[in-house]
């Protein structure tokens, strides 16, 4: 049940596979940074614009190896 942003660019999967994966798990692949977001899913190269946003609001940030072992616990 938990909104996610993905951005920047993957090395382990494709953003679609990864926002599969999020769905598949009961979460929802949202676009943009707000109060409501779980983390951010990030990648090379992630949108300034939205790191900063992040940031600015206390959201989580992690990266494709974070994400991969919170999916298998």
């Amino acid at each position: 049940g938990q909104s996610i942003v993905i951005s920047g660019v993957f090395s382990l999967h494709s953003r679609d596979e990864y926002k599969e994966m999020i769905e598949k798990n009961g979460g929802k692949n949202v676009g943009s940074v707000s109060k409501s977001t779980s983390f951010i899913l990030a990648g090379d190269n992630m949108g300034p614009s939205k790191l900063e946003k992040a940031q600015k609001m206390g959201v989580r940030i992690v990266d494709e190896n974070e994400f991969l072992t919170m999916l298998s616990k």
